[in-house]
């Protein structure tokens, strides 16, 4: 009863965080801060490497996945924290990138282009729905519920690994028409 009572007690801050960090992101990714008076040369170097942070991502949660399933529980925790550090990392990165840079826009034709839109578009809306799924994950393991740990894991890996792979697609489908 105490372990769900840690859950509890997380529910509404990361039902908060869930909520606030797409907004937040949202509303920075339109806020360039030349508009304020701040001069800053644009990040254009960053995005290779946030999109290699989500290349990272990606391998961390299948080598998180393997770690568990070889019964590696302390190795399974360090890569899962590792990962969520990663994804924090990404996140600011992406919005620093954003804030300092023009948006770049997809310069394929034909078919390529509705495949590219359908990647972008299921990418943007699975790395909204995975903030609580990740969180909620993480915390049902550090209260130790592994039961429902496992069953929410088995939900939240496969879509956090899609965002995670779809985000270095993105990238390399994109990376042609970005200006340097």
């Amino acid at each position: 009863m105490e372990n769900k009572a840690i859950e509890k007690k997380f529910k509404t801050p990361i039902i908060i965080v869930s909520l606030l960090i797409p907004i937040v992101v949202a509303l920075l990714f339109s806020v360039k801060l030349k508009d304020f008076g701040i001069e800053v040369e644009p990040l254009s170097f960053l995005p290779p490497i946030y999109a290699s942070i989500n290349g990272i991502t990606a391998l961390l949660l299948i080598f998180a996945v393997r770690a568990i399933k070889n019964g590696n529980r302390s190795l399974h925790e360090k890569l899962m924290t590792s990962a969520i550090a990663c994804s924090i990392v990404f996140l600011v990165m992406y919005v620093a990138y954003h804030m300092t840079s023009e948006s770049t826009k997809f310069g394929g034709e034909g078919i390529i282009r509705y495949v590219y839109f359908f990647i972008l578009i299921t990418h943007i809306a699975l790395s909204v729905i995975i903030i609580p799924l990740v969180l909620f994950t993480y915390v049902r393991a550090l209260s130790e519920q592994f039961d429902r740990h496992k069953k929410l894991a088995k939900i939240t890996f496969p879509l956090w690994l899609y965002v995670a792979v779809t985000g270095v697609i993105v990238y390399l489908m994109i990376a042609p028409y970005y200006v340097n």
